[in-house]
């Protein structure tokens, strides 16, 4: 039985990761931006991923409660992107603090923890846009990119202590992420929300992924297909990956000019 703590565990993937994290008999302490939590089983607490003195409450909370954790889950975050002529700079700032500022800050908070235990598990939920980098959506690869490199080096860095590191990255799937899109490029947000509420996938069906590829630690967890096919083009077939991403630019340049 692990003891597990979840970033963004109100809802979406990280409510659908509580769920079977509890279901499988482990501890859970499911944090949110929220004052109040879902009635799931777990533990729930405040915490925004922006403020380091919640993340000092939460491994306060785990080192009482628990005497330490195994398995911590950065999986918080928001949707964003647009044209990098149009969204602005106070939105970077937000999608980069959030997504990948959150996931350094709980890395930093909790890895004196999983040294010191000679033992840990973090699991950082990037997305297939940290590995494949369409048009439109500058902000948001980046930040994504970002997470995978701060995964990797981490997955060396604490090796030596004994700590695994995996890095999520699915593509769109049905969630209430779309709700977090705000911004500039409206066009842009329409699109993101569109293919968000449009996908065959469910949080679910990625949490069941995700839940597997922790098990065997895993260190690149692509939990759907569009994803790793996406991922397996750039790598082997970067011509043709470069001419489908240079569509959507073309297609995104006609749509603003006849507009």
């Amino acid at each position: 039985m692990s003891r597990v703590l979840v970033t963004g565990g109100a809802s979406g993937l990280g409510a659908a990761l509580v769920a079977r994290f509890v279901a499988g008999g482990h501890q859970v302490l499911c944090t949110d931006v929220a004052v109040d939590g879902p009635g799931d089983g777990a533990t729930y607490l405040q915490l925004d991923v922006r403020n380091a003195a919640d993340w000092s409450t939460a491994v306060e909370w785990c080192e009482q409660n628990w005497g330490g954790l195994d398995i911590l889950m950065n999986n918080a975050g928001i949707a964003t992107g647009g044209r990098i002529d149009v969204e602005t700079l106070d939105e970077w700032d937000r999608v980069v603090d959030i997504n990948l500022m959150g996931v350094v800050r709980g890395c930093r908070a909790f890895t004196p923890m999983f040294k010191r235990q000679r033992s840990g598990h973090i699991v950082n939920t990037a997305s297939a846009a940290g590995l494949v980098h369409p048009p439109m959506m500058s902000s948001y690869n980046t930040v994504k990119a970002g997470v995978v490199a701060l995964s990797e080096t981490l997955s060396h860095e604490l090796h030596p202590y004994g700590v695994a590191v995996s890095v999520v990255c699915p593509s769109f799937f049905r969630t209430n992420l779309a709700d977090s899109i705000r911004g500039a490029d409206t066009a842009m947000s329409a699109t993101a929300r569109q293919l968000i509420e449009k996908s065959p996938r469910s949080a679910d069906d990625i949490a069941d992924v995700v839940l597997a590829g922790i098990k065997k630690k895993q260190f690149l967890i692509i939990p759907d297909r569009p994803a790793l096919l996406a991922w397996r083009t750039k790598r082997f077939a970067r011509p043709l990956y470069n001419r489908q991403m240079r569509k959507i630019a073309e297609r995104a340049r006609a749509r603003a000019e006849s507009g």
